[in-house]
């Protein structure tokens, strides 16, 4: 059955009639629920086109009714939801990226302001947070505040993000130290540092933020 299925080998190995079964639950007198997920997909050819259909449609198939047939659309609509939410989620790969992510947060705060951006394994951003804040000169956090958040929510890898309030995002001797001991912290509980961005502000002749690891330091 789908169900015990599902339990011995994940939900990954099931065909589209045996999630559909799982779904409608229960069949109806003389026809088992594999039986009327068998008919659906008969009726409609694929999932794809069954989430197309419309509450009515589906009520009027035997064996599904109105209470099933709201069932299967609040699962469709769920699935799609969750694909336009990942579509619309930042990939942050590249400085710029960071930087333009992070600076309407970051740029105009007059003190500093450390963040840990979370990452899956295709670098979208999962979550941010606000991990340390600093007066005008200096935010201190100790690794483990980062990563105790990259650890609670699976995180694969992290972004380090903070602002110099002087507009200037050329890194400071501390910061060079901080990142170094995050890139080793990183290695050693296996969540890679993508990059650590300084928000500072445009000026002539230079970026408005500060890559190290387009300068080569990580």
């Amino acid at each position: 059955m789908p169900r015990e299925r599902l339990s011995i080998h994940g939900a990954e190995v099931l065909r589209d009639v045996e999630l559909l079964a799982l779904f409608l639950r229960t069949g109806r007198v003389g026809r088992h629920v594999l039986e009327i997920a068998e008919d659906l997909l008969s009726e409609w050819g694929s999932l794809r086109r069954i989430a197309g259909c419309s509450l009515e449609e589906l009520s009027q198939m035997r064996g599904i009714g109105p209470a099933k047939a709201a069932e299967l659309k609040a699962a469709f609509e769920m699935g799609r939801r969750m694909m336009t939410a990942e579509e619309q989620t930042p990939i942050l790969k590249e400085g710029k990226e960071i930087y333009d992510f992070m600076c309407p947060h970051l740029q105009t705060l007059p003190y500093e302001s450390l963040w840990v951006l979370l990452l899956d394994v295709r670098l979208r951003l999962i979550e941010r947070k606000e991990v340390s804040r600093g007066s005008l000169t200096q935010s201190i956090a100790h690794p483990r505040e980062v990563f105790k958040w990259a650890i609670a929510k699976r995180a694969y890898a992290i972004v380090l993000a903070h602002n110099h309030p002087s507009g200037d995002p050329t890194p400071s001797e501390s910061d060079i130290r901080f990142t170094k001991r995050l890139v080793q912290a990183g290695d050693f509980l296996q969540f890679p540092l993508v990059d650590h961005v300084i928000i500072g502000t445009p000026a002539l002749g230079r970026e408005p933020y500060y890559s190290f690891f387009e300068a080569g330091m990580i």
